[in-house]
């Protein structure tokens, strides 16, 4: 009991500083690129100095951001990371404290948004904002479904069969990342995080309909588990053999 608690206080302190700190991404990525005159750089369309400088930032976010989450016992803000870890067998979640946690996390996400919004000038605010569906609303939770079993399956990989290195893997998740957003970017954001979104959802006073909730937490969800039960599949946990004595 007193465990869960203390997780679910760790997992509201660091989606707070989470969603503060990642929803002005968009921002600083256009102020770096407007100092160095990058604007109108691009390669057949595709406007990469925004995605290298974008993919930097991710990675110098998440480096930081595993160090906190460390410091506070394991903290997440994100609970489709913890339905996974928890559908994989790893961790030590049970159904108990991801009851406390993600209620937590969505708490933080929304003191997140409500403080950048505050702090911000209003000449920037339109530079950030959060995921927002600009399709149907089936396409949009296919679509949401889809990135977060990609996000989820790809993340699993990196962090256990991946390189040995913390900072390879931490800028492998930050480039899929990246091309997980730009391609989710023309349907739901996309957020693949169901408190980012939520946060975002009670701002704008949405966050009580059933769109929301169908696009950005039971898709979500359904995709993320998803992708922790192919992963078990496909990479079976080891079984280590004890010599008989």
């Amino acid at each position: 009991m007193a465990s869960a608690i203390k997780a679910a206080i760790g997992d509201l302190v660091l989606t707070f500083l989470w969603v503060f700190f990642s929803s002005m991404l968009g921002l600083v990525t256009n102020a770096i690129t407007t100092a160095l005159d990058l604007h109108h750089v691009s390669y057949n369309g595709f406007d990469y100095p925004s995605a290298v400088i974008i993919t930097s930032l991710i990675f110098i976010l998440v480096t930081i951001f595993t160090f906190v989450g460390n410091a506070l016992g394991g903290a997440s803000f994100n609970p489709t990371g913890n339905a996974s870890s928890y559908a994989v067998g790893l961790g030590s979640d049970t159904l108990f404290s991801m009851a406390l946690r993600f209620p937590a996390q969505a708490l933080g996400s929304v003191g997140g948004v409500l403080a950048v919004m505050e702090v911000m000038p209003p000449k920037y605010r339109h530079l950030i904002g959060g995921p927002s569906l600009k399709v149907s609303l089936h396409t949009g939770a296919i679509a949401e479904g889809v990135l977060t079993f990609v996000i989820t399956f790809v993340v699993l990989l990196i962090m256990i069969r991946g390189p040995r290195s913390e900072a390879v893997k931490t800028l492998l998740m930050a480039i899929s990342t990246v091309v997980l957003i730009t391609a989710g970017s023309a349907y739901t954001g996309p957020a693949m995080n169901p408190a980012f979104a939520f946060g975002w959802a009670y701002f704008e006073n949405w966050h009580n309909t059933w769109d929301q909730f169908y696009v950005y937490w039971i898709c979500p969800f359904f995709g993320a588990i998803l992708a922790a039960w192919l992963f078990r599949i496909v990479f079976p946990p080891r079984v280590v053999k004890q010599k008989k004595a």
